[in-house]
């Protein structure tokens, strides 16, 4: 038997097994969850006064900052990035 991928890609292999934009939206929050921690840290920030600068719930921000869970609204981005003193950027590539 003949292995189709074999030549292809690891890109082609989730496109053509229809995982491509759920394994780009994963990668993208952990990158995200990472940033947001790694600015709390410098700027000596705890969940509860994250979460307070952000006018949410600290169960929300662990939302946000669970990297396994990718239902983030741009809202809740951008009062994430205006809490740390940051703007948020978005483009598509």
């Amino acid at each position: 038997m003949k292995n189709e991928h074999l030549g292809s890609n690891f890109d082609d292999f989730l496109e053509e097994e229809g995982l491509r934009a759920e394994a780009e939206a994963a990668a993208i929050k952990r990158v995200i969850a990472f940033q947001i921690e790694q600015e709390m840290k410098q700027a000596n920030l705890s969940k509860t006064a994250m979460a307070e600068k952000m006018h949410t719930s600290r169960t929300a921000l662990d939302r946000l900052l669970d990297p396994a869970n990718v239902s983030v609204t741009l809202q809740t981005l951008e009062r994430a990035a205006l809490a740390l003193g940051k703007s948020l950027k978005v483009e598509l590539a």
